[in-house]
């Protein structure tokens, strides 16, 4: 069963960057999506980025332009760099893949956006 644990959220003022970052607990296939999806207070969760082999990044509308997902297969990690952030990009960011038809998800990092 495969594991993610995130890092690197936090209290961030708004315009401002974080990285986060996910490690598996093996190695994940290259042409299975790792990314991120995240869920604030009263709203459903939803897609932020995800990443395979073979295609291009998918992006959810709200952070388009905004957002890079990246990913180190060897590192077995993928990332996310969030830039101009704000308040409405609160929220707890959840890690997935998918293996064998089953999702794998993170515990989850909150990332707080606020002055």
């Amino acid at each position: 069963q495969v594991q993610l644990v995130e890092s690197g959220g936090g209290l961030v003022q708004p315009g401002g960057s974080l990285r986060l970052s996910c490690t598996a607990s093996e190695y994940i296939l290259s042409s299975n999506p790792m990314g991120w999806y995240r869920q604030a207070p009263g709203k459903e969760r939803e897609l932020v980025a995800r990443i395979r082999s073979g295609r291009d990044p998918d992006y959810g509308s709200a952070v388009m332009g905004r957002f890079t997902v990246s990913r180190d297969n060897a590192k077995k990690t993928v990332y996310l760099e969030m830039n101009s952030l704000k308040p409405e990009d609160t929220a707890v960011y959840y890690c997935n893949t998918r293996e064998d038809g089953v999702n794998y998800w993170g515990k989850g990092t909150l990332v707080t956006v606020s002055s």
